[in-house]
């Protein structure tokens, strides 16, 4: 788990808070799973957003609280957590009722979390092309700049990777834009994802067996956000869509995933350009 020490923290002001507070924003995919975590556990929690549109995230008071510049974050009575998979493995052990990580599957769910956070950087490479338009150069070369420099720089301890490649990112895509060997590259890691998911659900109601896990809750954010983006998930994975569709229906998941109407007209819009360029996510893909 990624607990920061002091001396990762900038803004130490949290480290004197009481309870639990959470940063973090509406349309971030990692913070929907977690303020979905949070609805299922029924914690009390106070709210802090951190608006992505300015780039708040990458702003000298967020970073002192976490170095990466990634929503959320976590702050548990003066304790610092970061990574959204993390901050709910925490969770389900300092509130175990429901639990939400079966007894004794602890280390496979780390696992299989892994797997789902290593396509992370390719759901962001999809939704930047396929939501609404964002231009070449999403981060600008002065806010990179305040980025590279700001926070400690360190998570527990070390220098972090992690930044780095965030880095990385939004300097590839400002130079390259986002091709479309690099949609077809990134679908057709969730294509195959996806289909193990489908066979699992073939036989099962939950990823796991018979009862809503964690691995539910990140795996249902990442179908949301490709269904957004124009992936045909009822197509291509029809148990995956039955069952992504039963927990879109419960109101603990309905409303993390709601979308401002004006974004959503946007989001239409760049469909409907794509479509008469017959540039569509499942064409450009191949799916």
């Amino acid at each position: 788990m990624v607990q920061l020490l002091d001396a990762d923290i900038k803004t130490r002001e949290v480290l004197a808070w009481k309870g639990v507070h959470l940063f973090h924003a509406m349309p971030s995919s990692c913070s929907q799973k977690t303020r979905i975590f949070m609805n299922l556990k029924g914690v009390p929690w106070d709210s802090h957003i951190v608006n992505l549109g300015v780039h708040e995230n990458m702003g000298e008071r967020y970073l002192g609280i976490n170095p990466r510049g990634l929503v959320p974050a976590l702050v548990l009575d003066g304790e610092v957590h970061i990574e959204s998979n993390d901050i709910m493995t925490l969770l389900d052990e300092r509130y175990p009722e429901p639990k939400l990580i079966p007894e004794g599957r602890e280390g496979e769910m780390d696992g299989l979390l892994h797997h789902e956070d290593d396509l992370h950087l390719d759901l962001r490479t999809i939704t930047f092309r396929f939501t609404q338009p964002r231009g070449k150069a999403p981060r600008s070369a002065g806010v990179l700049a305040g980025y590279r420099a700001g926070g400690s720089g360190t998570v527990q301890g070390q220098e972090d990777a992690n930044k780095k490649r965030e880095i990385d990112f939004w300097e590839w895509v400002a130079r390259d834009g986002i091709s479309d060997e690099a949609i077809q590259a990134s679908a057709a890691k969730f294509r195959a994802a996806l289909d193990d998911l489908d066979g699992t659900l073939k036989s099962a109601d939950y990823l796991l067996g018979e009862n809503l896990s964690v691995l539910d809750i990140a795996w249902f954010i990442y179908a949301n956000r490709l269904v957004l983006c124009g992936y045909p998930l009822a197509r291509l994975h029809p148990n995956v869509e039955s069952w992504f569709q039963g927990l879109r229906g419960r109101p603990e998941f309905a409303k993390e995933i709601q979308v401002d109407p004006k974004v959503q007209a946007a989001i239409d819009k760049n469909h409907r350009a794509q479509e008469e360029a017959d540039a569509t996510l499942a064409q450009v893909a191949g799916l």
